[in-house]
């Protein structure tokens, strides 16, 4: 059950040496990148610097596969999305047309059209390995103890850390609740997609009423604590940062702008490899 979580996972490499800020600033200065460039080349080698950057923090593929594969089929889901709704965005995009196979009224299948599918996908799989990192790599209360100390105030810094406490509680009282429903004879994993679906309606209310309780309890606690009484607080996880931390964000930061100049480098920011 534990593989599914996706929480913090506890491990000795580099990253997980960072510190919460130090994650945070790559992570969005990764996604702006990501976000801006259609420039296959610079997509291709921001996916494989994450790939690498997954590799050297120690992560096995089975400690986050639920995450991943659910993300996959998201990919995929929206990429056939994109199609049926502007099967010619390619075309328009890149200015040619060069038909593949010939559809049924305006779906037919161009060379545009797969390519810019093609960066789609390579968009989202940039980002993808680099977002499971941060959250898996990231300790909560050390994360929010980061963001504090960047000016941020302690109490969105606090419900951040709580929300990323939750994201594997919520997961594991679905986990729970799901084998009690199993148990009861209800069929959930061994049944027509149709029947799972309306089954797994049996599930949300237990959990709604499950998260609400532990709500009303960390609430209480915080209240009874005196939680936002002064206007600072301290951290027990709290870390500085180190040389460590200045030459990750140096190398993102170096990467970002490398991508920068290759996309813009003829004042567009697609690729266009037919003209």
């Amino acid at each position: 059950m534990a593989v599914e979580m996706l929480g913090y996972i506890e491990k000795r490499s580099p990253i997980h040496r960072l510190t919460g800020a130090t994650k945070l600033i790559c992570f969005l200065l990764w996604t702006i990148a990501t976000i801006v460039t259609y420039d296959t080349r610079v997509l291709a080698l921001l996916l494989f610097a994450s790939l690498g950057l997954f590799y050297l923090s120690h992560i096995s593929f089975k400690e986050v596969r639920f995450v991943l594969l659910f993300t996959l089929t998201f990919i995929l889901l929206n990429t056939i999305a994109v199609y049926l709704f502007a099967p010619e965005q390619g075309v328009a995009i890149y200015g040619t047309r060069h038909v593949l196979v010939e559809g049924i009224g305006r779906f037919t299948v161009t060379a545009e059209q797969l390519f810019y599918l093609l960066n789609l996908i390579l968009k989202y799989s940039a980002i993808v390995p680099i977002a499971v990192l941060f959250l898996v790599t990231t300790h909560p209360t050390e994360f929010a103890a980061s963001l504090n100390r960047i000016g941020i105030p302690y109490k969105v810094a606090f419900a951040v850390s709580l929300a990323l406490r939750y994201i594997p509680d919520i997961q594991r009282d679905f986990r729970i609740i799901k084998d009690a429903q199993e148990a009861r004879g209800i069929a959930l994993s061994d049944a027509p997609l149709r029947q799972r679906i309306r089954n797994s309606l049996n599930i949300l209310l237990p959990l709604i009423f499950t998260s609400l309780e532990r709500i009303e309890v960390v609430s209480n606690a915080m209240d009874l604590r005196g939680f936002g009484a002064g206007k600072k607080r301290t951290w027990y996880n709290w870390r500085p940062m180190t040389k460590a931390d200045g030459m990750a964000i140096t190398f993102v930061f170096l990467l970002v702008v490398i991508s920068y100049l290759i996309t813009f480098y003829d004042g567009s920011r697609f690729y266009n490899p037919f003209i």
